[in-house]
């Protein structure tokens, strides 16, 4: 395996344009120019337009009461356009809205890339609305991209939870799958997990492999990574080599796991007893990558 061709949300071209936030009238100036383009979140969906597509609009006055605004960056091609999402959707009523699993299909990278970062904080501000020193609540900061403390002025920015995700194969070049007990029959995918303080990532893909079904790892390589805001972590993709096969499970972390063989794979997606992961997940892609292409559909039944 080697790096991925392509992983969603990771191949933007968006300039973040840091050093723009500083500007205490950034987000004024931004919401009164009529070439900015505005992005709106209506609760945990995107607002869509007539076509069904992301709704990207221009700036409306009532922009300036919204809860929460915040400037993402510009495009890097051709004629800039400067970025902003305000939460929430100050449209008038009920407007038509698509959560991000339902709309990426639909967009192209720079706008995945986006709306990514988008919901990412979107969901940081929505969760962390308060000091976390005195428990006061906090004012949105540099054009969105922290919250600060009015009585301490402390400052406080967007968290990000680091997960390691990892395609690990055996001598014989199976890989290892495995069903986490809140999943129904059939949903299985590589294993993942978090990283913990004080560790690195290869020592943590190690750990949780151990953990969950008792496998020592070694050859432990990085594939690729992937933002994923659901609600604000990073996949860091790897692969690694099983130094034996025999699985002990960790029943509280997987209810069942197998070694599959490349050519067990149209069998058992046909069966439903391998149901894989979104197309849009570094999961799906460290699989296919392993399989060698897009794995085969399962087919409706007659």
């Amino acid at each position: 395996m080697g790096r991925l061709r392509t992983v969603t949300f990771a191949d933007g071209r968006i300039d973040r344009a840091a050093h723009r936030r500083t500007d205490p009238g950034l987000l004024d100036r931004l919401l009164a120019d009529p070439t900015t383009r505005v992005i709106d979140l209506a609760g945990d969906g995107f607002v869509i337009d007539d076509t069904g597509g992301l709704a990207v609009r221009a700036p409306r006055p009532e922009d300036a009461g919204a809860d929460l605004a915040v400037f993402l960056g510009e495009t890097t091609g051709g004629v800039r356009e400067a970025y902003v999402l305000v939460v929430p959707s100050v449209s008038a009523g009920q407007v038509p809205a698509l959560g991000l699993r339902d709309l990426v299909a639909s967009l192209d990278a720079d706008r995945a890339s986006l709306v990514a970062t988008a919901l990412g904080l979107a969901n940081w501000h929505r969760t962390h609305p308060r000091c976390s020193l005195c428990g006061e609540p906090t004012d949105p900061d540099l054009a969105g991209w922290i919250r600060r403390c009015p009585r301490d002025s402390s400052e406080h920015y967007p968290r990000t939870d680091i997960a390691v995700i990892m395609a690990v194969t055996d001598p014989d070049d199976r890989l290892l799958l495995g069903r986490a007990p809140s999943w129904p029959e059939g949903r299985m995918s590589i294993l993942a997990g978090f990283v913990e303080p004080g560790e690195t990532l290869e020592q943590a893909v190690a750990r949780e492999v151990f953990e969950e079904v008792g496998i020592a790892v070694g050859s432990v390589d990085y594939v690729a990574d992937q933002p994923w805001p659901f609600p604000s972590s990073l996949m860091i993709g790897f692969t690694a080599r099983a130094q034996q096969t025999e699985l002990v499970l960790d029943s509280t972390e997987i209810a069942e796991a197998r070694w599959v063989a490349r050519e067990e794979i149209a069998d058992i997606i046909a069966s439903g007893s391998y149901r894989p992961s979104s197309s849009m997940s570094i999961s799906r892609s460290l699989v296919e990558d392993w399989y060698g292409g897009p794995l085969p559909r399962r087919r409706p039944a007659p």
